[in-house]
């Protein structure tokens, strides 16, 4: 969680929206998913230890669903670790930096499509499911009420 927080907060302040904890249509799980402000889709995996990141094999598998791929860690963890090619995000749980950029790898045109609605989807599943606990929701910037 330590983590997730500050790249939440990072992105917030670039503008992205995040949906944590995202199934996708293959049935793995991303950590956090970004829908930047042009429409991007960005993934981000969380590793808290060299371990964490040694065990994992299906990062590779989010590059399919994903306009770019970040690692995220704390300071604890070597970032030589991570591979080159993938962006990268270093975070103490009140903000995070974007250390290296991940390059761009465009989705194609039906995954596109598929993942936003999924996007869309579990959006409006969480909206209605924290109003429904009582959990006052602000309105979206520009959004009406």
């Amino acid at each position: 969680m330590l983590v997730r927080r500050g790249v939440q907060r990072l992105l917030r302040e670039m503008g992205a929206h995040v949906l944590p904890e995202l199934s996708l249509a293959t049935g793995r799980r991303a950590d956090l998913v970004a829908l930047t402000r042009q429409g991007d889709i960005w993934i981000i995996e969380i590793k808290s230890s060299i371990e964490d990141f040694r065990v994992d094999r299906k990062w590779p598998d989010y590059r399919l669903h994903s306009d770019r791929f970040f690692f995220a860690t704390h300071p604890g963890v070597p970032s030589e670790i991570f591979p080159q090619e993938c962006g990268f995000i270093l975070s103490d749980g009140y903000g995070a930096e974007i250390l290296r950029d991940a390059p761009e790898h465009r989705m194609a045109a039906a995954t596109r499509k598929a993942l936003m609605l999924r996007i869309a989807r579990a959006g409006a599943a969480r909206l209605l499911a924290a109003e429904l606990a009582g959990v006052a929701v602000p309105a979206l910037e520009g959004e009406s009420e």
